[in-house]
């Protein structure tokens, strides 16, 4: 039996990408302005998360799932360091969250690369 957390990993992605199509504004508000074709880079990313998160939950693609995750996180990283750099607000708990997200992401990263 695979490891509980792997299907959690997985449904999470799921999610987090079909949150792409649900409400693509809020992912269009963080976008990096030097990426271009936002709109279409937010539904693509969210395709990429709903594929990986599939295929990392399946035995026979695991591996490939996982790695797909990896390329995604490594992928969105700039985009986290520049909403840090961009945010002109005054909410401290927002920003405390921006900087934690950094952290946070090479963590999922470590979680995806158990799985390959």
């Amino acid at each position: 039996m695979n490891n509980p957390s792997l299907y959690f990993m997985g449904s999470m992605y799921i999610l987090a990408g079909l949150a792409h199509f649900w409400k693509p504004k809020a992912y269009l508000k963080i976008m990096p302005p030097y990426i271009p074709y936002p709109l279409a880079m937010v539904y693509l990313s969210g395709v990429l998360e709903v594929l990986f998160g599939v295929l990392v939950m399946l035995p026979a693609t695991q591996t490939i799932g996982a790695w797909g995750l990896i390329a995604v996180l490594v992928g969105v990283f700039p985009a986290n360091i520049d909403m840090l750099v961009r945010y002109k607000g005054k909410k401290l708990w927002w920003k405390v969250g921006l900087w934690l997200r950094l952290p946070v992401q090479f963590w999922l990263i470590y979680w995806a690369w158990i799985f390959v």
